[in-house]
């Protein structure tokens, strides 16, 4: 067995991608990497087995950012029905430690090792020497984390601020958290900022605003096996762009704005904010308009201030490079030992 290779994994809700690495490799470039579908499988054990026996590679540690929060060890993941535990885990997969952390925990680690090429800039800013960073990630949900310095490096801190309440910023939004309460008796942000609160946004405008739509794209939206990716395509079609759609989009990116400007006020993100996951990502050219960065920096006696936070575009596979990172401090500890 090659005590130097590590099994690090990116889990979300949806896929999941898994990598080997050993300690002398590139974070860039692993030895074996393969994306999967979550769902597809009972477990990441499960997971984790098939890619290794397709690999013929024999690991020692693992490392695996997850979409859910991590408490001594262990997660129930927040939109897959897997229950994980570190423990558990390794004993499972014979493997000698594993390490769970939230996935934007994982994310926040891989900032301060992010190139330029890794980045998309929608505003510049000035940047603070060591000034605090702040991550927001619309993915399956939405996952919230920071950065701090501690007078020589960068210390990643995990939290789940998707789940904090949902602060509409215009009478429009009032109405959809009006709709919603009729739903749940909290309404989070992750409610109408990730990929799970398209569907949210989308049928408050089909119910309360009547927008109107083609039958052919409702009936296609409607038997989607992915809703979000359907409402998402017909959002951004060059050639017949449904309303709803484009409306749904519009105000998902109004939100996604408004609560990255909350998260960098409440850390004081001098030293930038960060967007990813894969919402985001499908959606760059709204970000990209003046309308994100007027929502992003619309907060009263503060609008001067929040014009000089950057602001950019993760466009790497970052929480897989975070989680990599965290397990290969598992390789140098083994290593020491």
């Amino acid at each position: 067995m090659n005590d130097k290779l590590l099994i690090a994994g990116d889990v979300g809700g949806t896929k999941t991608d898994l990598a080997v690495y050993s300690a002398s490799s590139s974070l860039r470039e692993p030895l074996a990497q393969k994306k999967f579908h979550s769902a597809d499988f009972p477990s990441l054990q499960a997971m984790v087995s098939q890619f290794l026996a397709s690999t013929g590679q024999s690991v020692t540690v693992g490392a695996f950012a997850v979409a859910g929060p991590v408490v001594d060890g262990r997660v129930k993941t927040t939109n897959l029905p897997w229950v994980m535990d570190e423990r558990t885990i390794a004993q499972d997969l014979k493997l000698r430690e594993v390490r769970l952390l939230n996935d934007l925990h994982a994310v926040a680690l891989a900032v301060p090792i992010l190139e330029p090429r890794d980045l998309l800039t929608l505003n510049a800013g000035t940047t603070v020497p060591e000034g605090a960073i702040a991550v927001i990630a619309p993915g399956t949900g939405l996952g919230e984390s920071f950065l701090t310095w501690d007078g020589a490096r960068y210390i990643a801190h995990g939290s789940e601020g998707g789940h904090s309440d949902f602060a509409p910023t215009d009478a429009r939004q009032v109405r959809l958290l009006q709709y919603l309460q009729r739903r749940w008796d909290h309404v989070g942000v992750e409610r109408v900022c990730s990929g799970i609160g398209v569907p949210n946004i989308y049928e408050f405008l089909r119910d309360d605003e009547k927008i109107p739509e083609a039958a052919e794209i409702t009936q296609a939206i409607a038997s989607a096996a992915d809703r979000t990716q359907a409402i998402v395509e017909a959002a951004t079609d060059p050639k017949n762009p449904s309303p709803r759609c484009q409306a749904t989009v519009e105000i998902l990116t109004s939100i996604l704005a408004s609560e990255a400007g909350n998260l960098a006020l409440k850390v004081f993100a001098t030293g930038g904010v960060y967007l990813a996951g894969g919402v985001a990502l499908h959606l760059l050219d709204e970000l990209k308009t003046s309308r994100f960065l007027e929502s992003f920096t619309r907060k009263g006696r503060f609008k001067e201030l929040m014009g000089r936070i950057p602001l950019h575009v993760i466009t790497a596979r970052a929480a897989l490079g975070g989680a990599a990172t965290n397990g290969l401090e598992l390789l140098r500890n083994e290593a020491t030992r």
